[in-house]
């Protein structure tokens, strides 16, 4: 057995979920390595759909643009119930959003994210399995089988599990897997389908059953000519029984989720069902792959323990209704990555580690229960607003707030507060002339917090510039940098580098004078928009987290006590046992 020198963290599966937590460590300066099991990707479709709140987190990553010159639209669904039209559902976000819905294979996410964390330095170990773990108060042994066949032992200082459903980090932890499963078993195929159906429009379309119960095709499109993949119940047979339904004792440890093994559809058989389903007439050519899946709905009672972390289907699963889970667990890996990177730099306590927990499960709880709604009654049943339903869809309403990182309100109440998502908004200029820029250009390439400074008088502007700069919280200024070569380097009270806090000086559209001199990128909120968006008041300033979240709101004379005790949580003490 080889021993390998150690590293700062191990990540344990190389889909999108894994892909995302090692870029996001590998911007904030962290190593780590990536192992998958698996020789190669699997050419799957599998999970297709990419939410408006995961292109943000991309955009500030740097990926958004290969993402978006890859994906197509989807701009809608529409719904037929015994070969009539019932609904057209337009995906139509508030103009303020960025990004609207997006549909890529999954094996594309995960090719251009490893393009990405390839760039930033990591390359995936295929072919190597995680064996066993141990760990301690000083971090953990990890023992792997890699590609030949040969045993290595590695010591690293954390652990992410993103291995799936049947993950093998969250048994070598013993956690428990709670739920249940969905009785039918589904087809899936990669088809293109010879109609006239409108593009970038999914497609639900059921016929009544016996006992009230329908059958039903769902397609959703994919990047090329008319190519869709649907979805629908496997036809009855002695093997499965009535509604496709497997034989009790089959999955992993009672799950039974995910793509099965055996022999695949057949064109013919995904033809039979949409010659029975579809609106109308369609020929189907050029399957690149089918299977048979299970959907089951499972949570786990915590999100990892001391050094090991859970984060994607390894944590949660359930229907697919929605496009939710690929979404939610890239979320996961982006709030954990942000904290193990304060953590493993020294920025910030181990007692942060625990806010992953305090606040993802409650999302992950309230995914899981929402998608076997959706998926047993239908999503018109929902009883809130279609505004509201669209908006949760897109993982725009996702907040935090009254969670251990959100500080107090300010401002009103149904104002973005901390804890909530930071909304994008348009319109900010820049003192030397060019386009108008969004709040997302302004942050990308920030890997760290933000503090945001807004008003209309210089002075107190500046005067709150001061005070935050005072904390020695503040990221140097580029003509800091500039003047020293080594500024990037020096450590503060909160850490060097990407750590520390980039701020960003908005002047309010009305304000008048020169702005240059201020020693921090300054924009003009010309359009009135972030004023519009945030309802700042006259004056005030707002901390954003490195996964594009509020952390803090207040007025700029508390600027330098918000800061500090804002700062100040994530450097808190250890938790006596560190268990989250």
């Amino acid at each position: 057995m080889t021993h390998s020198r150690a590293t700062d963290v191990l990540i344990v599966g190389a889909g999108p979920v894994g892909l995302s937590a090692a870029a996001e460590l590998r911007r904030h300066g962290v190593t780590c390595r990536l192992i998958d099991r698996l020789p190669a990707r699997r050419p799957y479709a599998k999970a297709v759909g990419i939410q408006p709140r995961t292109l943000e987190i991309w955009d500030r990553t740097g990926l958004v643009r290969a993402v978006l010159e890859s994906a197509v639209p989807l701009r809608g669904q529409l719904v037929y119930v015994d070969g009539r039209e019932r609904a057209r559902i337009d995906l139509t976000l508030p103009p303020e959003v960025p990004y609207g819905f997006a549909a890529l294979p999954q094996y594309e996410t995960e090719r251009l994210l490893e393009e990405c964390v390839a760039g930033l330095g990591t390359r995936i170990e295929r072919g190597t399995e995680l064996v066993s773990f141990e760990q301690d108060d000083q971090g953990v042994t990890a023992r792997l089988r890699t590609a030949s066949g040969a045993e290595e032992e590695v010591r690293v200082g954390h652990l992410v599990g993103c291995d799936g459903a049947h993950s093998a980090v969250r048994k070598g932890l013993g956690i428990s897997f709670e739920g249940g499963a969905l009785p039918d078993a589904y087809m899936l195929a990669d088809v293109e389908a010879d109609w006239d159906m409108p593009p970038g429009y999914g497609i639900r379309s059921s016929r009544g059953g016996e006992n009230g119960s329908a059958d039903v095709l769902v397609c959703i499109p994919l990047p090329g000519t008319r190519r869709y993949r649907m979805s629908m119940l496997v036809p009855p047979s002695p093997a499965r029984g009535p509604g496709g339904a497997e034989r009790p004792g089959d999955g992993d440890g009672g799950v039974a989720h995910g793509l099965e093994a055996g022999t695949p559809p057949l064109l013919s058989d995904i033809q039979d069902v949409v010659d029975r389903l579809a609106p109308r007439p369609a020929r189907l050519t050029s399957m690149r792959w089918s299977s048979v899946f299970r959907i089951s709905h499972r949570i786990v009672d915590r999100y990892g323990e001391g050094r090991v972390f859970l984060a994607g289907d390894a944590a949660h699963i359930h229907p697919p209704t929605g496009a939710q889970g690929m979404n939610t667990g890239i979320q996961d890996a982006c709030n954990l990555a942000w904290k193990l990177a304060l953590v493993v730099r020294g920025e910030a306590g181990p007692a942060l580690l625990a806010t992953y927990d305090a606040e993802r499960r409650p999302v992950g709880e309230e995914v899981v229960g929402r998608t076997v709604r959706h998926a047993t009654q239908g999503i018109d049943t929902d009883p809130d607003d279609p505004r509201t339903v669209l908006l949760r869809e897109a993982q725009l309403l996702v907040s935090h707030r009254g969670g251990p990182l959100a500080a107090a309100p300010y401002g009103p109440a149904d104002a973005p507060q901390p804890g909530d998502r930071a909304p994008d908004c348009a319109g900010l200029t820049a003192p030397v002339s060019g386009p108008a820029l969004r709040l997302l250009d302004v942050l990308r390439g920030r890997p760290g917090h933000a503090l945001l400074l807004y008003g209309a008088d210089k002075a107190r502007l500046a005067d709150a510039l001061r005070a935050a700069r005072a904390t020695g919280a503040v990221a140097p200024s580029r003509a800091d940098r500039a003047g020293d070569a080594s500024a990037d380097d020096v450590p503060g009270p909160h850490g060097g580098g990407p750590g520390m806090v980039a701020v960003v000086v908005l002047a309010r559209e009305a304000a008048d004078g020169c702005w240059e001199g201020m020693e921090a990128a300054v924009y003009r909120d010309s359009a009135g928009k972030f004023d519009r968006l945030y309802r700042p008041g006259p004056e005030a300033g707002l901390v954003v987290r490195p996964d594009g979240q509020l952390g803090a709101r207040f007025g700029l004379r508390e600027t330098a006590t918000a800061l500090t005790e804002y700062l100040g949580a994530l450097s808190a003490s250890p938790l006596d046992a560190l268990t989250v």
